[in-house]
């Protein structure tokens, strides 16, 4: 286990919060990317495979949260975006 793998997820994964909270709250899609969360979600999805076939450590866990947090925003954008075109 890497402490420093761990303080990346972790710095990481506190934005994720405020950011989905901003989604919620706003209603809005501005300043944020569909893709560019895709491609975030992709690198979670990549960091969990490498633990679970090449290094399993209970670092999986920040991992999975930080895929879950990235995955409610991308689903609030998806939102956001439906509500957009209903204007």
């Amino acid at each position: 286990m890497s402490i420093f793998e761990i303080i990346m997820l972790v710095c990481f994964g506190a934005a994720w919060p405020f950011s989905i909270y901003k989604s919620y709250k706003s209603k809005s899609t501005n300043g944020k990317s569909a893709f560019f969360l895709f491609i975030i979600l992709i690198g979670y999805v990549a960091g969990i495979l490498n633990k679970i076939f090449y290094n399993f450590d209970n670092v999986v866990y920040l991992y999975a949260l930080n895929l879950i947090m990235v995955a409610l925003d991308l689903f609030l954008y998806m939102r956001n975006q439906r509500l957009k075109s209903k204007d």
